[in-house]
């Protein structure tokens, strides 16, 4: 179940709330004058500037995505912004289960599923994150946290399993200059690949990423392991040296 796979690594830009028009326009335009990379990929960015995004990336390699989306196609939900909207600035990706979004937003396992549905309905790839925090890892939770938050989403999501992201983000490492270590990291991967090798025949196929205080001094040896696939990575994604080298790290 660890063995390296062929396809392309992925490394997703998680720009969190921070940005703005001038701020964004210098980012967006030294990340698309980069040149060829060896990875897949994407920025996920405000709603507010999904719009910037979509022009300034258009016809280059890297593609855009959401924070977040609706878990309802549409209706009376004030503030809330649906998978198809999403699809209009055709956003490829959509980030769900953010361990932010689980903590200061209450949402539950269930909810981060049905978003997830709702984006594969709308045609948005959903970057499903789970994560335990550090008292739950010092209790010896990890693995039981991990496969309770990714079974809701296999649960929902049933024979589209396999169109999901999945992204391990430790909670205590987020932000915090704390990293799992290569192994730590690892373990855990290696155990949601087994978890999704039980639910779908295409899971050696699926991309699993690491988050959590990813930089390019730790991405090389993150995305060496066998069970990683590439990184979402938070603050160094605002700063376009460190993104790019951290999508330079990101090769098979």
């Amino acid at each position: 179940m660890s063995d390296p796979r062929p396809h392309r690594q992925l490394v997703v830009g998680n720009w969190k709330m921070h940005g703005s028009h001038a701020v964004n326009e210098a980012l967006l335009e030294a990340l698309k004058s980069a040149g060829p990379l060896p990875c897949d990929a994407a920025v996920c960015a405000p709603f507010p500037y999904l719009a910037q995004a979509a022009e300034r990336l258009a016809r280059s390699a890297i593609a855009w995505g959401a924070q977040d989306c609706s878990a309802h196609e549409q209706g009376a939900y004030t503030g809330e912004v649906s998978a198809a909207m999403l699809a209009d600035f055709s956003c490829r990706y959509a980030i769900v289960g953010h361990s932010e979004r689980r903590a200061l937003h209450a949402e539950s396992d269930q909810l981060v599923a049905d978003k997830a549905q709702a984006a594969l309905k709308s045609g948005v790839t959903p970057i499903v994150c789970v994560g335990e925090t550090m008292a739950e890892r010092e209790a010896g939770q990890t693995d039981a946290v991990v496969k309770r938050q990714l079974s809701a989403v296999i649960h929902t999501l049933a024979h589209c399993a396999s169109e999901m992201v999945v992204a391990y983000e430790p909670v205590w490492a987020i932000g915090t200059g704390l990293t799992a270590t290569p192994e730590q990291a690892q373990a855990v991967h290696a155990l949601l690949r087994a978890q999704l090798h039980a639910a779908t025949e295409h899971a050696a196929r699926m991309k699993l990423l690491y988050g959590g205080s990813v930089k390019p001094d730790n991405a090389a040896s993150l995305f060496a392991q066998p069970d990683i696939d590439g990184g979402l990575v938070g603050g160094a994604s605002l700063k376009a040296a460190d993104f790019l080298a951290i999508c330079r790290a990101a090769q098979r």
